[in-house]
């Protein structure tokens, strides 16, 4: 059986570097410096998990983009399929929002959901802290992997997540935790990834 010593020689090479302060410095000033590389090091791991995303299979853990040629199917059916929305706001965000926000998602094979607008000022939508949800009727799809969301207006807003529930697509989140560029579609398209793994499992 074959042993990995990188960890002993990690572990060794660290000692040799502790001696030599040591001796350098003496007894007392090597346990000052080694509490302030352990008050580093655990600075360094609480800022990596606190500010980490988390990634899923859907990809819904990379960076949200523009899609500039994103072009909106507006031809809708109202009777084939019911989708539930859920929005929350993060708490970083303005106060509330006046601005209109549009969606839309969809699956790989050109099915859309179009929805021309959401906010509703008068219902106190997408105020700061907030989880609103939507009941949605649109074209039936297959998996979720694509969404955009479009602001128009001057108050600004940061959505956290955003959740699809439908009856033919799993449940799918996508993490924007971002505040939504003014004037631009502003999502994720993981369509792509989604297609090569019903290829490969068809295999």
């Amino acid at each position: 059986m074959t042993k990995d010593f990188s960890f002993p020689l990690h572990i060794n090479k660290f000692e040799f570097c502790t001696d030599r302060f040591i001796d350098i410095y003496g007894k007392g000033r090597a346990k000052e410096m080694n509490k302030v590389l352990t008050f580093l090091l655990c600075f360094a791991l609480l800022s990596i998990l606190s500010h980490g995303r988390p990634f899923t299979s859907d990809g819904s853990g990379s960076v949200p983009h523009a899609l500039k040629s994103f072009k909106v199917n507006e031809t809708r059916n109202e009777n084939s399929c019911s989708y539930t929305v859920s929005i929350k706001t993060s708490c970083s965000s303005t106060s509330y929002t006046r601005d209109q926000i549009s969606l839309s998602f969809g699956d790989a094979y050109g099915n859309q959901v179009y929805v021309p607008r959401l906010d509703d000022p008068s219902t106190r939508t997408f105020e700061r802290c907030s989880t609103d949800t939507f009941d949605i009727h649109g074209p039936c799809t297959y998996q979720v992997c694509y969404i955009y969301l479009y602001r128009s207006g001057y108050d600004g807003w940061k959505p956290e997540t955003v959740t699809v529930y439908g009856y033919n697509t799993k449940t799918v989140t996508f993490y924007y935790n971002t505040f939504i560029p003014g004037d631009v579609w502003w999502g994720f398209n993981r369509c792509s990834g989604y297609l090569a793994s019903v290829s490969s499992s068809a295999m």
